[in-house]
């Protein structure tokens, strides 16, 4: 039965014998919050696909299904805790087999096996629920992308672990360029992906529960590869997450994409890494030694604070809850199936923990992703470590005017000088103040924001003539007379010839 052939990438091999996991023996403890799930799909015009199983040529527009995990208020009565078969109908319609029997499930897609352990899991209740409410408040998203031509919901049992710690997380499959199917890891693969991404990052404005300026990134093998690609395309993302992600193995592909731009990864980043891959694999699976160790994107990162951990009981099929469970077991490398549960386990604490660090600010979890893992209470048997720091950079105008924008243009002297203490070459043009108070002060909802910017300028430039006429024109927009009278005034006192200052006194009199 098993008709259908996908095209798998890098390790993931098919030999021998049969995994013992379920996710009670995970034993990833919930957070505070109760997980609710829900599953849509959306349609991007933008571009068209074909199903290509139904042997026609129709072109259809591209969907983009989509499943979100998220803190929930869990009062609807027609709620229902989700199985793993729950999550299996998902990955039939993602596969766009959706109306395949259940009992065909293990038979049909070569990666799950029917075998009775696997059948075991199919009854399994997860931690989400259907049918229920954001819990209010605003949450830190997670936009994750699968491996390979993988499912949505590959590493559910990750997803609602964050869930279940306060993070959304939204994910939508693996597709190729016009088909389901990828062409083979190509360039072409790895932009599709990461438009897929980006339909995600414009997505998540849809949903008053998300703080769209709290968003990270995280991608399993080739999804990784995608991701650092959309990073270098888009400003607006705060951390990036890679489950042993492709861009350690194929940076060559990232590097010839028209949006290669080393220097844009400016933000931090953590790459979990599957275990040395033994000799007698190395040899038999045509992999290059060098794989072992060489890692070209940690190496050439300036900009960013970069962590790369190892965990030694992990191979690469293992970075996702599909691996743990339903994945065949290579005797020539996976260890056991206590251990690899073990590490699966603490893979997803150490991703929570550098989600809490870059997007809540926690200082626990800061603490715990600087610390080695000895000192977290993990054998290097288990896990190893290495990080390396972000080079300074020059702190510029635009940096300083990110800081003012982010405390709405208030209490600009007192940042000024706070900045100043730490950036001491920092240097804020005249030109650059006056242009960018004037640019808030003519919009009436912000003008008390470009009085804000005028009052620093004229602080750091109290000589400027320039300065004061255009601060006395914010308080003229504002109507607040007699500021604008007594800044003319000034503008006048140092530049007697100021014809504009003259003529705005003499209006202002009339």
């Amino acid at each position: 039965m098993r008709t259908l052939t996908l095209a798998f990438f890098l390790f993931l091999q098919i030999c021998s014998i049969n995994g013992q996991t379920s996710l009670k023996k995970i034993n990833l403890n919930s957070g505070k919050y109760k997980v609710g799930f829900k599953h849509y799909t959306v349609i991007d015009s933008t571009r068209n696909y074909q199903v290509k199983n139904e042997f026609n040529n129709q072109f259809i527009f591209r969907p983009i299904p989509i499943s979100i995990w998220y803190p929930s208020e869990i009062k609807n009565a027609n709620s229902k805790q989700i199985t793993v078969l729950d999550y299996l109908e998902i990955l039939k319609e993602e596969e766009e087999w959706e109306n395949l029997p259940n009992e065909f499930l293990l038979d049909w897609f070569p990666y799950l096996w029917n075998t009775p352990q696997n059948r075991a899991h199919l009854v399994e209740k997860t931690t989400a629920f259907s049918d229920t409410n954001f819990l209010k408040g605003k949450y830190p998203v997670v936009l994750y992308t699968p491996s390979y031509q993988a499912s949505s919901i590959e590493n559910f049992a990750m997803f609602e672990y964050l869930a279940s710690n306060g993070f959304v997380v939204i994910s939508s499959p693996s597709r190729g360029t016009d088909t389901r199917w990828l062409e083979g890891g190509t360039i072409k693969d790895m932009e599709t992906q990461s438009r897929d991404v980006e339909f995600l990052l414009k997505e998540i404005h849809n949903y008053k529960n998300i703080d769209l300026d709290k968003i990270a990134l995280m991608g399993f093998s080739f999804g990784g590869l995608s991701n650092a690609i959309t990073v270098m395309k888009n400003k607006n993302i705060s951390a990036i997450v890679s489950l042993d992600g492709t861009e350690r193995y194929r940076y060559d592909v990232l590097e010839k994409s028209a949006y290669f731009k080393l220097d844009n990864i400016n933000i931090p980043y953590i790459h979990f890494a599957q275990k040395d891959i033994p000799g007698i694999v190395l040899k038999e699976d045509k992999i290059p030694a060098e794989l072992n160790h060489k890692f070209q994107l940690y190496d050439s990162l300036k900009y960013s604070n970069v962590y790369s951990y190892k965990f030694h009981d992990l191979t690469h099929s293992n970075f996702s809850s599909y691996g743990v469970l339903f994945g065949n077991r290579d005797k020539r490398q996976d260890k056991s199936d206590d251990k690899i549960m073990a590490s699966y386990k603490q893979l997803s604490e150490h991703a929570l923990h550098f989600l809490n660090a870059i997007l809540k600010n926690e200082e626990k979890s800061k603490e715990f992703i600087e610390n080695s893992p000895d000192k977290n209470g993990f054998s290097k048997s288990m896990i190893s470590k290495k990080m390396k720091k972000s080079v300074v950079t020059e702190f510029d105008y635009k940096d300083f005017n990110d800081l003012a924008l982010h405390q709405n243009y208030r209490d600009l002297i007192l940042l000024y000088k706070k900045t100043l203490s730490g950036h001491p070459n920092l240097k804020l043009e005249e030109g650059m103040l006056n242009t960018l108070g004037l640019r808030l002060s003519f919009d009436p909802e912000r003008t008390e924001q470009g009085i804000n910017v005028f009052l620093l300028a004229v602080h750091i430039y109290p000589n400027s003539a320039n300065l004061y006429d255009s601060l006395a024109e914010a308080y003229l927009n504002k109507k607040d007379f007699e500021n604008a009278i007594t800044n003319f005034n000034k503008s006048l006192e140092l530049n007697p010839e100021n014809q504009n200052a003259i003529n705005r006194l003499k209006q202002l009199k009339e």
